[in-house]
């Protein structure tokens, strides 16, 4: 698996060099992901702009990934997500579960928003 990872102060950016997202890949997703989460990284933005292709064990990847984010009070947000993987992720209603953003720049915004609004949070 092809990958890389820029890590920032709040959030790191992870991107799938490869063009499937498939049983063959998911299971190494999946141990970079909980790497990445005992690492104590909470937010990720999955830059997706590479894959043209994501089957049922590549969305399960994605899922956990969303739940380990979750799970640390965390966000796990998809960028550049091609339209036929956009479609199969909507056709599996995982849109209401996953957060979609078209760039990398507004996922970078967003996370910035929800630190901003957990830091509030916790001094009330």
């Amino acid at each position: 698996m092809k990958f890389s990872i820029d890590k920032q102060e709040k959030y790191s950016v992870f991107k799938l060099e490869d063009e499937k997202l498939n049983s063959v890949l998911a299971p190494s997703l999946k141990s970079e992901m909980i790497v990445l989460n005992a690492e104590g990284v909470k937010n990720i933005i999955f830059d997706m702009s590479s894959i043209r292709f994501v089957d049922s064990s590549g969305l399960s990847s994605i899922l956990i990934a969303n739940r380990l984010c979750k799970g640390v009070n965390g966000s796990l947000i998809l960028c550049k997500v091609n339209d036929n993987v956009l479609k199969l992720i909507k056709i599996s209603q995982l849109d209401s579960i996953l957060t979609i953003i078209p760039t990398q720049q507004e996922a970078s915004d967003l996370i910035m928003m929800e630190e901003l609004e957990r830091e509030l949070k916790a001094k009330n």
